[in-house]
């Protein structure tokens, strides 16, 4: 009986723990995935540093993909979760694949706000994706079926795209009166993955072969 206990209140604390670190994975990210990026945005395009503004937008094309495993997630959509888990692993790539921003970056003077900034901001955001991934790794089972995605440990993933979906709930139902359910959650997150692979596949099979690592006029 004692054994019992102690195996609960163990099982307890874990899930405690997963919980914190879940949210404060969400909270990084909205710190280093969503504002300091729109800041800087906003920062190069002020300044016209086309090679940082460049680097932006791709990382924006590749972090959409993080708003439609939310979208996903909303619906319990379980593939959801793989994407939560490769979205933080392309971030982490899409910031230093591209040789030439790589190169034009390197040449701007490193003692400036701005490229100082980004530089920050890159290998923070690296260091968080990667970590990101790791605990987003532990989510994966979840794509077992119904039984899983009813889990304490999985609804915990679940959780902020919930708040994410109140939100949007009740902006739209103040903008124009609208109604916004997981159903249409799913739907949207389906067709914009859908659209993101028509994308991501013309870009390997096409783009890639010919230009290589090189961003171009993005």
């Amino acid at each position: 009986m004692a054994t019992s206990r102690t195996a609960v209140s163990a099982s307890a604390v874990t899930d405690t723990l997963h919980r914190t670190l879940v949210w404060l994975d969400v909270r990084l990210g909205l710190l280093f995935a969503v504002g300091v990026p729109l800041v800087l945005l906003g920062w190069a395009m002020l300044r016209r540093q086309q090679a940082i503004t460049r680097l932006l937008g791709l990382y924006w094309t590749v972090a959409s993909l993080q708003l439609i495993a939310l979208l996903l997630l909303v619906g319990r959509q379980a593939v959801g979760y793989a994407l939560v888990f490769l979205a933080q692993l392309l971030i982490a790539a899409v910031l230093w694949f591209w040789v030439d921003l790589n190169e034009e970056l390197q040449d701007l003077p490193p003692w400036r706000a701005l490229p100082f900034t980004v530089r920050i901001w890159r290998w923070c955001l690296t260091l968080q994706s990667l970590a990101g991934a790791a605990l987003a790794s532990t989510a994966l089972g979840c794509m077992g079926g119904k039984a899983a995605l009813s889990s304490a440990r999985c609804l915990v993933w679940q959780q902020p795209p919930q708040q994410f979906n109140a939100w949007i709930d009740r902006g739209l139902d103040f903008v124009i009166g609208g109604d916004w359910n997981p159903t249409m959650a799913a739907v949207a997150g389906y067709l914009s993955l859908l659209g993101y692979a028509v994308g991501l596949l013309q870009w390997l099979l096409v783009r890639l072969p010919k230009q290589g690592r090189l961003a171009g006029e993005f």
